[in-house]
Order: structure tokens, then C-alpha cells, then sequence
């Protein structure tokens, strides 16, 4: 038996002994339980038992009729059992307490902020403007992919192929942790797919001024090819279907910047002026916690 197989039956094993046990502390019978999410009886003594492979509207529809939430039944093997108070704790929290629990938890402080940060799709030019504001401001730029590569003394390729994207990830944070630990303020071009590593982006987030760079996607996909880079958007006819689920999928998290810059049928020189134009205000007052969310078009 594979390890992969070895930790399905691991983690059924651990979820029928939570559905379990949240019957026991709601005090119901599996009688009631099947009557009342609609699942036999039968089945949920499978699912206990751990031979169930349930799917997700089953799990919500057990979860909905002992009044419990579904995360609460999903296992956390190898977590400490504080994870689920901390869980709860956070469910009927402030946003000033979320906020002061972030800072203590990442370690690092959210009361300034250690520069700009450019988000985007790739192809959105973050790294081309990104130089050019850092020149026209004084500030040092950096590429987060470069600062991971330097400090792994890896490519990022190799970085994935040996560690796989978890393992990218978590040298990403570390990169990340690095540069803010430097007193100097930089201009920094993230990865695009940083938006898909909660706490790796928000620590952007709190750390920097973020400005949203965004295109029409045919400008994405075009400036892609013309730097001979098509990952992972090979040349084939589903390519532009990509990158569109991509983008839409992305842009809520795109959109939490703090700004926005629009540069679709722009040139490189006007992109530029425009980005300089948005961080402005944040260069006359020493880079604030929080300013309104600006949309530069």
C-alpha cells in the first residue's frame, strides 16, 4: 500500500471518529442524526466506522444537522488541538483583535509599512514599472523570485521540482521575511500566483503599499510571449480560456490592494507615469498604515 493510500485511510479513519464524536457531545442517536440530514442510517455507521468516502454535501449536510460548522469535522492530523480553540476564538473575534492576533502570530508588526508592493497577473508589467518607479523615487527595486533564488542558491524550477509548491511557498514567506527585515524601503515585484498563499499575502498586504497592476488578458498573454516565457500558458487553443479562469479567479484577491493601476492600451512610458501618479500620496506621508483603496485610469 502507497503512503498516498496509507493517508486516505488516515484521514477517514480521523474523520468518522470526529463525526463520531460530535454526535456523542450533541447527544444524538444515529437514528436521529439519519432523520435528520437525510442520510441512512446505514451510511453514517459507514462513515463513522471510517469506510465512507463521503462526499462534501453529505459531510455539510451531517455537519448542518448536528448544528456544528463543516470545517469543525474536517480532520487536522499533526495539528495541536489549539487549532480548533484558536478556530473558535476567532469566529466571534473584532477586527481589531483578528488584526492584533495576525501580528503576534506572523511575528511581524503592522505598524508601518516597508515599501511598495506590485501585484498581478504575470504580464502585467510589475517588473519593467516596477524598476522604473523605484529609479524615479530613489528606492531599491526587488523581485521577490530573484530574493527566493538567492537565498536558496536554487532556480525557482529547481525549487519546485525538489520541494514541490508547498516547499516553493514556504521559501516564498521566508524571502519575504527577509526583505522585511531590512530598514530601507524597496519597490517589490511579487509573483502572480502570491495571492494563492493566504498568509504569505497578507503579510504583503500589511507589510507594504500594494498596487494592483492589471491589462486587458490578450495584453497578458501577449507580453507573456513576447519574453519567450509561456509557462503556464502553453501555445495551444485553450491557452486564452486559461488565463481568463486564472485572472477571474484571482481578481477579488488582486482587488484587496490598496490600489489600482489600469495600463491596458497604454505604453510603458504612460503605465509608468500613471503608477507614479497613484503611489504619490504615499510618498508625502512616510508610507501610512492605511489609505483608501485608489483606482488609477
Amino acid at each position: 500500500m502507497s503512503q498516498q493510500e496509507q493517508a486516505e485511510i488516515q484521514f477517514l479513519e480521523e474523520l468518522g471518529t470526529r463525526v463520531r464524536t460530535m454526535r456523542g457531545l450533541r447527544g444524538m442517536s444515529r437514528k436521529v442524526l439519519a432523520e435528520v440530514s437525510g442520510i441512512s442510517e446505514r451510511y453514517i455507521a459507514q462513515l463513522e466506522s471510517g469506510k465512507g468516502n463521503v462526499s462534501i454535501v453529505l459531510l455539510r449536510r451531517v455537519s448542518a444537522a448536528m448544528g456544528a460548522h463543516i470545517e469543525d469535522l474536517i480532520p487536522t492530523i499533526g495539528l495541536s488541538p489549539d487549532v480548533l480553540v484558536v478556530r473558535d476564538l476567532i469566529r466571534h473575534a473584532s477586527p481589531q483583535q483578528i488584526a492584533r492576533a495576525k501580528e503576534i502570530l506572523s511575528g511581524h508588526s503592522t505598524t508601518h509599512h516597508a515599501g511598495i508592493a506590485l501585484i498581478g497577473l504575470r504580464g502585467a508589467g510589475k517588473s519593467t514599472l516596477g524598476r522604473m518607479l523605484a529609479k524615479s523615487i530613489g528606492w531599491t527595486f526587488v523581485e521577490l523570485n530573484k530574493e527566493i533564488e538567492r537565498l536558496s542558491d536554487l532556480s525557482i524550477a529547481e525549487i519546485i521540482a525538489l520541494y514541490g509548491q508547498e516547499g516553493f511557498r514556504r521559501k516564498e514567506q521566508e524571502a519575504l521575511a527577509d526583505l522585511l527585515a531590512r530598514k530601507d524601503p524597496v519597490v517589490l515585484a511579487t509573483g502572480g500566483g502570491i495571492v494563492s498563499e493566504p498568509v504569505t499575502f497578507d503579510l504583503v498586504l500589511s507589510s507594504f503599499y500594494t498596487v494592483w497592476l492589471r491589462a486587458a488578458p490578450e495584453e497578458h498573454m501577449g507580453r507573456v510571449r513576447k519574453q519567450g516565457d509561456l509557462r503556464p500558458m502553453a501555445d495551444n487553443r485553450a491557452a486564452m480560456d486559461e488565463l481568463r479562469t486564472i485572472l477571474l479567479s484571482r481578481e477579488p484577491l488582486y482587488a484587496r490592494a490598496a490600489a489600482e493601476v489600469d495600463t491596458a492600451g497604454m505604453t510603458v512610458e504612460d503605465a509608468a507615469k500613471r503608477l507614479i501618479a497613484a503611489v504619490a500620496p504615499v510618498l508625502e506621508k512616510d508610507i501610512p498604515v492605511s489609505l483608501p483603496r485608489a483606482v488609477a485610469q
